[in-house]
């Protein structure tokens, strides 16, 4: 199973990796950092307990991702991880695999929220694989009820669908994309 994720994370990373790689990386951090400013923003105008979170938080991190699946799902993005306090950028990568019995595709945005400098840090540097604790609340409603920040981590996804408060994102890794963050 860990092997047939692994291959299909892969082949998902080469599908998407050509639009990568043709931007130079000081274009690519400028397009993330639009991105981030711009999900942000959607962010706050959907959900006022998400402003709220964020104001508290110490960090935060947002992906733009694309996940396609039949029967097998996988999908890839990049992001960037913020520390509000110095202010440093940290461009990462991510990639997502499972089963499922479906077809198609979505384009969504993932935003962290960190509570504290140490779930960032490990965040950043140990990479981060996602686990199932996390909960999907779909509607605008959801995303405002109970948002609270769980094991020091909030997390938001916005899809065309609307957005959603403690997603499932089990299955996903996060690393630090060593192009992107060379000067």
């Amino acid at each position: 199973m860990k092997k047939l994720l692994s291959v299909m994370t892969l082949v998902t990373m080469m599908l998407l990796a050509p639009a990568a790689l043709a931007k130079s990386p000081a274009k690519a951090r400028a397009k993330i950092d639009r991105m981030a400013k711009n999900t942000l923003a959607e962010l706050f105008e959907k959900s006022e307990k998400a402003k709220a979170l964020y104001d508290k938080a110490v960090a935060y991190a947002v992906f733009d991702n694309l996940k396609l699946s039949l029967f097998i799902s996988g999908g890839g993005g990049a992001g960037v991880a913020v520390d509000k306090g110095s202010g440093a950028r940290i461009y990462m990568k991510m990639g997502t695999a499972g089963l499922n019995i479906g077809l198609g595709g979505q384009k969504y945005q993932v935003i962290f929220l960190f509570q504290d400098a140490s779930t960032f840090k490990d965040f950043v540097e140990k990479g981060w694989q996602a686990g199932a604790e996390a909960n999907a609340v779909a509607g605008k409603s959801g995303a405002n009820a109970g948002a609270s920040f769980i094991k020091g981590v909030a997390v938001y996804q916005i899809t065309d669908a609307g957005l959603m408060l403690q997603v499932d994102i089990s299955g996903t890794k996060y690393w630090k994309a060593k192009k992107l963050n060379r000067r």
